[in-house]
């Protein structure tokens, strides 16, 4: 039997190459994705030229009851998850002073609340099985935080702290879980800065460039693979050389 993966905001940007390179690697892709759009079904059938099956699950993870819904259609479709990736995240930047309360709460409710809802609803399976992945993206803001990110920076501090909390609950059970935080990588969310902006950035990194989607990916497919058993509670930077 195969290996199934499930990746949260899966149809763009890092998600949609994670789901990608483990469907490259042999793994069933259970794709979440919260509205319908042309990228979804560019992702599903990309996703299927490798010769794996897809399960688009639409459902918001700041919805507790729809994390348990499509969860449980994962299961009732491929039996199993054996790799959890919680990429879902949102940014709404703003200083402190000039925040609004929503804004603070929204960013907070996707990013960890969301990480907490879908962890929360596939780890009894994984337990039952007595083996899994969970993979939680996180950000280098999170480790050093970011002017203008207060929401956004403590929401990536928190999946940092659930992590390492959950990975000691279930190494038990042979549940590894890990964080990826990554730089500055090329995605939609960066297309918007002015290039000025982007040379600037990239002056500041030790590499003198921004990352790209796939080098996360390339660490995902790492840490969901046999070759990182000995490997949990950890946060692995992606990020150029930014932080040390």
């Amino acid at each position: 039997m195969g290996k199934v993966a499930l990746v949260t905001g899966a149809t763009r940007g890092i998600g949609k190459q994670i789901a990608i390179t483990l469907a490259k690697e042999g793994y069933d892709i259970a794709l979440n994705y919260r509205t319908d759009n042309d990228e979804l079904k560019n992702t599903i059938n990309e996703i299927e030229g490798y010769c794996v099956k897809v399960l688009p699950v639409q459902g918001d993870v700041s919805n507790y009851d729809d994390c348990e819904r499509f969860v449980k259609e994962i299961i009732d479709e491929f039996g199993q998850i054996d790799v959890l990736v919680n990429n879902a995240g949102i940014t709404k930047d703003m200083l402190l002073m000039r925040m609004k309360k929503e804004d603070f709460e929204q960013v907070i409710d996707v990013n960890l609340v969301g990480t907490f809802n879908v962890t929360k609803n596939v780890i009894n399976y994984m337990l039952k099985a007595r083996t899994g992945r969970i993979i939680n993206i996180s950000s280098v803001v999170g480790v050093s935080g970011n002017a203008g990110q207060t929401n956004y920076s403590a929401s990536k501090a928190g999946i940092i702290g659930f992590s390492k909390s959950l990975a000691k609950e279930v190494a038990s059970r042979n549940i590894n879980v890990n964080c990826i935080a990554p730089g500055f990588i090329q995605t939609d969310m960066t297309a918007v800065l002015k290039d000025e902006v982007k040379e600037e950035i990239a002056k500041n990194i030790p590499l003198k460039r921004m990352g790209e989607a796939q080098d996360v990916a390339n660490v995902v497919k790492f840490l969901a693979s046999s070759d990182s058993s000995y490997i949990t509670g950890q946060v692995i930077h992606v990020d150029g050389g930014m932080l040390m």
